[in-house]
C-alpha cells in the first residue's frame, strides 16, 4: 500500500496548530493510505512546543531556532518515510479537507498542488502585484502555464523532490523552486482549484524582501535548468539593434557603417553562442 508522509511547518502557531493536526487525522482516517504526519516547529517562542508535546501519534522535529520555511520541509523530507509527501501550513490558510482531492491525482501525475483559484481567495492585496509578476516570469522560464508556483499544499513524488535537494532554499520559496524544478525537468504537474482563507495569527511573510528574493531565485533556476533562455533573449536584441542600425547607417550617413552596428552584432552573437554552451554543460550534467 502508498504511504504518505504529511510535513507541516509551524512557527508560533499556538492558536491553530491542534486544529490543524486533529483535521489531518481526520482525513486520514478516511483515505486509503499508511501514512506519517511530520510537525517541524521551527524555533517557536509561544506555547507552539508545549502543545505538541501533548499531541500523540505525530513525530515532532524542534528546530533551536527559526531556520525558515524551506529549511524546515527539507528537515521533515529527509526523514520522511512516505512514497508520497504532502505539504500544507497550519495557519489554516488551506483547506486542507481538499487533500483527498488532490489524492485522487497520484500517480498518473508527480506532483498535485492545491492552486488557489478557488471562490474564496484572501491574498492580501499587497502579495498580489508581486505573485503576478513571479507567475509571468515563470511561465516563460518553463515554456508552460503556471496556475500558482508558490502554493503551500501540493503533493509531490518524494524520490523526484530528493533529486533537487540542494536546489532548494530556506525561506519561503521552497515551492517555487520545487514547481521550477519539477517543470524544467519535464515532470508532470496536475492544478486543482482550491479556496485560500485569512490566516490565524501573524504572517512571517515580508514582501518586498520575499518578492527579491523570489525573483533572484527565479533566475537562478533559469541558470541550473534553461540557460538558454537567460542569454538568447539580450543577444538576439543585440544582434538585431545591429544588423537594423547597420542598414541605417549604410543607406543614410555619409560615413557609411560605423563601429557600434558590428560590435553589437558580434556581441549579440557571443552571448547567444554562450547560451548553447550552457545549455550543453547542463544537459551533460544531468
Amino acid at each position: 500500500m502508498t504511504k504518505i508522509s504529511i510535513l507541516v511547518p509551524v512557527y508560533n502557531e499556538e492558536l491553530s496548530i491542534v486544529e490543524t493536526i486533529n483535521k489531518i487525522k481526520k482525513i486520514l482516517k478516511k483515505i486509503n493510505f499508511y501514512s506519517e504526519i511530520i510537525i517541524i516547529n521551527d524555533g517557536s517562542t509561544d506555547k507552539t512546543s508545549e502543545i505538541l508535546e501533548k499531541v500523540s501519534s505525530i513525530k515532532v522535529i524542534n528546530n533551536p531556532y527559526n531556520l525558515g520555511y524551506g529549511a524546515s520541509l527539507k528537515k521533515g523530507l529527509s526523514v520522511s518515510s512516505g512514497e508520497w509527501i504532502v505539504i500544507t501550513d497550519a495557519d489554516q490558510t488551506y483547506p486542507i479537507e481538499d487533500i483527498p482531492k488532490l489524492l485522487e491525482f497520484i500517480p498518473q501525475y508527480d506532483m498535485v498542488v492545491g492552486a488557489r483559484t478557488g471562490k474564496i481567495v484572501k491574498i492580501p492585496f499587497i502579495r498580489r502585484p508581486a505573485k503576478w509578476f513571479i507567475g509571468k516570469l515563470a511561465n516563460f522560464v518553463s515554456g508552460k502555464k503556471i496556475d500558482d508556483i508558490n502554493s503551500g499544499l501540493r503533493v509531490f513524488r518524494s524520490g523526484k523532490a530528493l533529486e533537487f535537494f540542494n536546489l532548494y532554499p530556506s525561506g519561503f520559496s521552497f515551492t517555487t523552486t520545487i514547481t521550477l524544478a519539477f517543470l524544467t525537468n519535464d515532470y508532470t504537474i496536475k492544478y486543482i482549484p482550491i479556496n485560500y482563507f485569512k490566516r490565524e495569527g501573524k504572517s512571517s511573510i515580508k514582501p518586498i524582501k520575499d518578492f527579491i528574493g523570489f525573483t533572484t531565485l527565479i533566475f537562478r533556476i533559469i541558470m541550473n535548468f534553461k540557460p538558454l533562455k537567460f542569454f538568447f533573449f539580450p543577444g538576439f536584441s543585440l544582434f538585431v539593434f545591429g544588423v537594423i542600425y547597420g542598414i541605417y547607417q549604410i543607406m543614410s550617413l555619409p560615413d557609411g557603417l560605423g563601429d557600434l552596428p558590428p560590435l553589437a552584432i558580434l556581441t549579440g552573437i557571443q552571448i547567444i553562442l554562450m547560451g548553447f554552451l550552457a545549455e550543453l554543460i547542463v544537459k551533460k550534467k544531468s
